[in-house]
């Protein structure tokens, strides 16, 4: 990649530009084959053209969704007052004079997205690229679908390592008996952050050491689930000592990962669930779901599952990134201490050529850029829209992504 920078910036110097000679068809499928973020970075800083196409393209989330499929369940992005002021003084006086309103708008607008997920693909790459070691990062308990005993037997219990407290007292979830073995159960967990990146869970199923033949109340299979609450999740909302949670029913939440089923082993250990690859926790809440029952108890004669100890184990996203929910969804929210100014009014040049093409398409048609629909959309995957589908979605700011809601088939696989 820095090869093709090099000679395009000495095309460029010549007055030769890459995007002019390939066309923006081919300049898009080319660019969308990009893997590294830093070669999208670098793409992106050899010219206004290669920048725009960039950003034209919606290249950042794409390379976003491919990592990450999860983040298609973002609908629009929320920045401070400060970094939207600075992204914002790239349209000088002499571009609004040329450039109607909800074309300006629509360029900010790819502008911020760029920056956006660039720094949230940087985010969730830099633990995979680095050593490091996985964090637990439960926070809170939000309650669990039964208990038998609240609170000696209740969900708390599970965020001490082992089966037995400080005091060698067994400490463990149990839920309520069944006598349908295939009733399911589930524990809810709030994290330390909005945004989470997930390696693995770890569940150790609780032993009766006072029972007769010391039984394992272990499950057949765990699932877990990843999601956001609809509202904000109170202090009050979570279990304590007198508060058993409420919080617990599916339609609280939005959710946007869902898990294989994992064996689980009948046995007394710390036993690790580890998914294929990290997952992005978007909203902070995991659930943990128990199905099928193996263990009856001597003096009832019901089925129940008792877990002793639970970890969620990854690492925390940088404060200035986290989610939120709104009335369409999920905000992705960027929120920098300091966002220094990379564009001034004053000194930007002229778009080159091919931008003004470009964007003149847009206001034109406000159904894209210009491009080759059919043909990215076989080479990119089916039902991308490039750019916006209305010009009312810009100029009001609201509606999802038309990426975000265009399936990904094709996008998240290589």
């Amino acid at each position: 990649m820095d090869m093709v920078v090099d000679e395009e910036r000495h095309a460029a110097t010549a007055g030769v530009d890459f995007v002019e000679r390939l066309g923006p068809d081919a300049s898009a499928t080319v660019f969308a084959a990009l893997r590294d973020p830093a070669d999208l970075a670098h793409a992106a800083a050899v010219s206004r053209s290669w920048r725009t196409l960039v950003m034209a393209v919606h290249l950042s989330k794409i390379l976003c969704l491919r990592l990450f499929p999860e983040v298609s369940i973002f609908t629009r992005i929320e920045q401070s007052a400060t970094s939207a002021s600075s992204s914002s003084n790239g349209v000088n006086e002499e571009d609004a004079g040329s450039t109607a309103t909800a074309t300006a708008t629509a360029w900010e607008n790819h502008k911020r997205e760029q920056r956006v997920y660039m720094r949230l693909v940087h985010a969730l790459l830099s633990p995979l690229l680095s050593p490091h070691t996985w964090q637990g990062c439960i926070a809170a308990c939000i309650g669990a679908s039964s208990t038998d005993n609240f609170p000696e037997e209740g969900i708390q219990n599970t965020l001490v390592p082992g089966d037995m407290d400080m005091d060698d007292m067994e400490s463990y979830w149990s839920s309520g008996g069944q006598e349908d073995p295939g009733v399911p159960e589930f524990l809810m967990y709030k994290l330390c952050s909005d945004l989470c990146l997930i390696d693995e869970i770890r569940i150790q199923p609780f032993r009766a050491y006072e029972q007769p033949d010391h039984p394992i109340y272990s499950a057949r299979y765990v699932r877990v689930k990843f999601g956001c609450p609809k509202s904000p999740l109170r202090l009050e909302d979570l279990v304590s000592e007198d508060n058993e949670g409420q919080l617990t029913a599916d339609d609280n939440y939005m959710w946007s990962y869902t898990s294989s089923e994992f064996p689980m082993l009948q046995e007394n250990v710390l036993q690790s669930f580890k998914f294929p690859r990290p997952v992005l926790c978007i909203g902070g809440v995991v659930k943990v779901e128990f199905l099928g029952r193996i263990q009856k108890q001597v003096y009832d004669d019901l089925y129940y599952i008792c877990m002793a100890h639970v970890q969620v184990l990854g690492t925390p996203l940088p404060q200035e990134l986290g989610a939120a929910p709104c009335e369409d969804g999920i905000v992705l929210k960027y929120f920098p201490e300091h966002e220094p100014s990379r564009d001034s009014g004053c000194s930007r040049p002229k778009w080159h050529d091919i931008e003004t093409r470009i964007w003149r398409a847009l206001k034109a048609t406000g159904q894209g850029i210009g491009f080759n629909q059919e043909l990215l959309s076989r080479l990119l995957g089916p039902s991308l829209s490039f750019a916006v589908d209305d010009l009312s979605m810009v100029k009001t700011g609201g509606g999802r992504s038309p990426l975000a809601s265009s399936g990904l088939s094709g996008i998240v696989g290589d």
